[in-house]
């Protein structure tokens, strides 16, 4: 059986017919998520997938009619808590494709999610 790495690179477009003539990347890849941002001053976000813990798409009238979608991962990553890949191409495939990776990502790391309800302080004693 052949082993090989998917991963998916789509550029931020802009609403009017789709065109990606804006300077935002994203690198979708079994072990990290990446965003690229800028032109002059560039800013490189990383997320590791097994920090993804919800992905949800949003598609508005306009992004239909030009065939975009909007992903949005919510992760446990401190610096970036909820990453937005806007208005992209292939919006569906690449939702399930970052849901699969992740959770084989937790898997792999034996990492679980979740929820912080609240601690006992001594004092609750």
């Amino acid at each position: 059986m052949e082993n090989t790495k998917r991963e998916y690179q789509e550029r931020k477009r802009i609403l009017f017919f789709g065109l990606p003539w804006t300077f935002t990347k994203y690198f979708i890849g079994e072990e990290l998520l990446t965003v690229k941002k800028g032109l002059l001053k560039t800013e490189e976000d990383d997320c590791y997938m097994y920090k993804v813990q919800d992905v949800k798409m949003t598609t508005t009238l306009l992004e239909r009619i030009f065939g975009l979608s909007t992903v949005i991962c919510y992760t446990g990553d401190t610096t970036d808590p909820q990453i937005s890949l806007t208005h992209i191409k292939n919006a569906k495939e690449i939702k399930g494709f970052i849901l699969e990776v992740s959770e084989v990502a937790r898997q792999k790391r034996r990492t679980m999610n979740t929820l912080d309800i609240g601690t006992m302080d001594s004092e609750d004693f």
